[in-house]
């Protein structure tokens, strides 16, 4: 794990054994229930560190001083349980339409034993009809374009919250098609981060939510993919 130290270090992220260990645990389920469970096309031990967990690592900043987390369609734990090993009084919630990924994650759940992650199977849209206004944060890595993506996170956050989105660095296409999003979800940008992780350009950005947007959103019958706002 010498070349996830690195990357550790050079976040100024507090690390001892015990996340180590996590870690690698963590690498040895995702390898084990890749073929079950159809998690990650990347399997080679230093591309997990590098495109899943430094990765995800990248946005420890926007997350070390919240409270509570959703991550939405959170697949194989990216980037939530990275950051939950790093950050135990930071509360993640994972949120995954697919039940087989949401059993993959309760099992590192309990082999991590990390108490500050709920897993939950849901479609979002169902999901936000409970918790609306209810996180800090909402989170997503590699699951739709940006118009899409913040029509399902921003009904989750409260008033004043964000939306984290980590994306690669055509953001800025994605970015000019979120005007009229920004208009109907009363969000607005508020920070975009680009870092180079190993050669790959990448960004983060945070969209931040300055008033309760209105509850016909997110729309059913998969809208905001079919019709992106």
């Amino acid at each position: 794990m010498k070349l996830l130290e690195d990357y550790l270090e050079k976040l100024n992220i507090f690390y001892d054994d015990n996340i180590l260990q996590k870690f690698e645990k963590y690498y040895e389920l995702l390898i084990f229930y890749n073929n079950q469970f159809n998690l990650t096309n990347i399997t080679e031990k230093n591309d997990v560190i590098i495109k899943h967990f430094a990765d995800s690592l990248y946005g420890y900043s926007f997350f070390k001083e919240t409270n509570c987390v959703a991550d939405v369609g959170a697949g194989a734990g990216f980037p939530s349980i990275p950051l939950a090993i790093v950050l135990p009084d930071v509360n993640f919630t994972l949120i995954d339409s697919l039940n087989k990924r949401v059993n993959f994650l309760n099992v590192v759940k309990e082999e991590l034993n990390l108490n500050n992650v709920t897993a939950v199977h849901s479609r979002v849209e169902d999901f936000c009809s409970k918790k609306r206004n209810t996180f800090d944060i909402a989170t997503a890595r590699a699951v739709a374009s940006l118009p899409t993506l913040l029509e399902y996170l921003i009904p989750l956050v409260k008033v004043g919250g964000s939306a984290v989105c980590y994306k690669s660095l055509n953001i800025d296409n994605e970015l000019n098609l979120c005007k009229n999003a920004f208009k109907k979800l009363y969000c607005e940008l508020y920070k975009k981060y680009d870092y180079n992780i190993d050669g790959n350009f990448r960004s983060i950005v945070t969209i931040k939510s300055y008033k309760e947007c209105n509850k016909c959103y997110p729309r059913s019958g998969n809208k905001p993919k079919l019709k992106p706002l």
